[in-house]
C-alpha cells in the first residue's frame, strides 16, 4: 500500500470560514495527505472582517507540542512541515525548532515557509519584527518558500519593472536556502489583467503558470494559505515539482469558480471538494 504522507501544518485557525489550517487542511486531507493541525492562533473569524475574537498560542506551546509527539514515537513519521501567519517573531523562532526537531527526527521532512507578511489596507496586521525575521532566519531553513508579489518585493526592497525582474527577485531568495521559490501571485508593468500568473523558480528552471483571473467584490481570504498547503501535498504524494505546481493552480481555481458562483466571501471548500481532488481543468506550465 502507498505511504500516506503525514504533514505538520502550523498556521492560524478560525471557528468560522477558512484561514490558515482552515483553508489547508480539508484539502490536503482530500487530496490524500494526513495532516497534522497546530494552530498558532484560534479567533472566531478571520481578520479581515475588522472585529474578531480569540487568543494567541503562547510560542512555547509550539515546542512542547512537538515534542509531545516525539514523546509518543511518531514524530519520525512526520513527513512535511508547512507554517504561515506568524504573530511573532518569537512564535516563528519556535517554529524553526519545531522543524530542526522534526528534521533530526526525520532527516527527509521537507519544509514549506509561507512569508505573510501582513496587508495593513486590507486588515491584516503583522509585527515588524516578522519580516526580517522571515527573510534572515526562516528562509535559510524552508525547502521551499511561497511569497505573493507584495512579499517578495519586501523581500527585495523594491518592486518589479518587468516579468523578468520578478524572476531575478525569485532567484535572488535562493541564494538563502530555499531548493524553490514559489510566487503565489504575480502583479508587474504590462502583465495581462486579465490572467492570474504564478511563478516557480528553482536553481535550474524557471515555470510560469497563467490561468483566468476571476473577479470579486472582495477577494476570499485563505487563497494562499491553499495554495500552500496543496503545493507541497502534491510534492509529499510524490509530484515532481512542475507537476504539484500544475495541480495546485488547478485545484485552487476550481475552488475559486465555487466560491465565485456561489457569491461567496469565504472560500468553498466543501461544495468545490471534489474538484480539489480531481480538477476538471489543467494549466501547463511555461518554461522561461
Amino acid at each position: 500500500m502507498p505511504h500516506t504522507p503525514n504533514l505538520l501544518s502550523i498556521q492560524s485557525h478560525v471557528v468560522f470560514g477558512h484561514a490558515g489550517n482552515g483553508a489547508a487542511v480539508f484539502p490536503l486531507q482530500r487530496i490524500g495527505v494526513n495532516v497534522w493541525p497546530l494552530n498558532t492562533v484560534q479567533f472566531s473569524n478571520h481578520t479581515q472582517y475588522g472585529q474578531w475574537a480569540g487568543e494567541v498560542l503562547p510560542p512555547e506551546q509550539i515546542p512542547a507540542l512537538i515534542e509531545g509527539i516525539a514523546a509518543i514515537g511518531e514524530l519520525g513519521r512526520c513527513d512535511g512541515v508547512v507554517s504561515g501567519y506568524l504573530g511573532s517573531a518569537a512564535q516563528g523562532r519556535a517554529i524553526l525548532a519545531g522543524v530542526a526537531r522534526i528534521k533530526a527526527a526525520n532527516p527527509r521532512a521537507l519544509y514549506l515557509c509561507d512569508p505573510v507578511m501582513g496587508h495593513p489596507e486590507k486588515g491584516c496586521i503583522v509585527a515588524p519584527e516578522v519580516g526580517e525575521f522571515l527573510l534572515e532566519e526562516a528562509a535559510a531553513l524552508a525547502d521551499f518558500l511561497c511569497p505573493n508579489q507584495l512579499e517578495l518585493d519586501s523581500f527585495a526592497g523594491r518592486r518589479p519593472t518587468s516579468l523578468a525582474d520578478c524572476v531575478e527577485m525569485a532567484e535572488a531568495l535562493l541564494v538563502r536556502g530555499p531548493r524553490a521559490v514559489l510566487v503565489k501571485h504575480l502583479s508587474y508593468p504590462g502583465k495581462d489583467e486579465d490572467c492570474f500568473e504564478m511563478l516557480l523558480v528553482t536553481a535550474g528552471e524557471r515555470w510560469l503558470i497563467r490561468r483566468p483571473y476571476l473577479a470579486f467584490p472582495r477577494q476570499p481570504v485563505g487563497v494562499g494559505d491553499l495554495t500552500s498547503g496543496l503545493f507541497l501535498g502534491r510534492v509529499l504524494l510524490g509530484d515532481d515539482l512542475r507537476a504539484a505546481f500544475e495541480f495546485t493552480s488547478a485545484a485552487v481555481h476550481e475552488v475559486l469558480l465555487e466560491t465565485q458562483a456561489c457569491a461567496s466571501y469565504e472560500l468553498q471548500l466543501v461544495r468545490a471538494q471534489d474538484r480539489i481532488a480531481h480538477p476538471r481543468l489543467k494549466f501547463a506550465a511555461e518554461r522561461l
